[in-house]
């Protein structure tokens, strides 16, 4: 199963609310685009130029996050059962080598980019190492996690 596919009714709604965000800010560009050009000389206006390229992005953007959600399948995960650690659950977890604690919380790969207020929070894909150990375990135990950065075992304290 792609779980690459999933996201959250939270990170849809944020995936929506960024595409209202940008289509808010593109009429302020075009205004922008209209005031530039009337400096002149479009090949040495700098801001004219800016302007243009700050309505590519948005456009970009605008059609990527439009594509992405067209694609995507809405999980509501506020009914599951927090007996196992599951997609759009959330777990205290402690790192058996530093002790340190860690909330994490595992959503779709789509949605990583709409947690950025979240500083308690460390989120993390489904797909990613730190996702996929934490899958399935329950509390009390010990997720192993092949990263990178060498081998983790993040002990389950608490789903939430």
């Amino acid at each position: 199963m792609d779980l690459s596919v999933f996201i959250t009714t939270i990170g849809m709604e944020r995936l929506q609310k960024r595409i209202n965000d940008l289509m808010t800010e593109r009429p302020e560009v075009i205004t922008a685009i209209t005031i530039a050009r009337e400096f002149g000389d479009l090949s040495e206006n700098a801001e004219y130029k800016a302007a243009r390229e700050r309505q590519r992005a948005i456009d970009s953007e605008i059609d990527y996050l439009r594509r992405r959600s067209a694609q995507l399948k809405v999980i509501d995960p506020s009914g599951f059962p927090k007996d196992v650690v599951r997609f759009g659950s959330s777990c205290r977890a402690s790192d058996l080598d530093t002790a340190e604690e860690t909330t994490f919380k595992v959503v779709g790969a789509a949605e990583l980019n709409f947690y950025e207020d979240e500083h308690d929070l460390q989120v993390v894909s489904v797909v990613s190492p730190i996702g996929k150990g934490l899958l399935g375990k329950k509390p009390q135990e010990i997720a192993k996690i092949s990263a990178p950065m060498g081998e983790r075992r993040l002990k389950i304290l608490e789903i939430l």
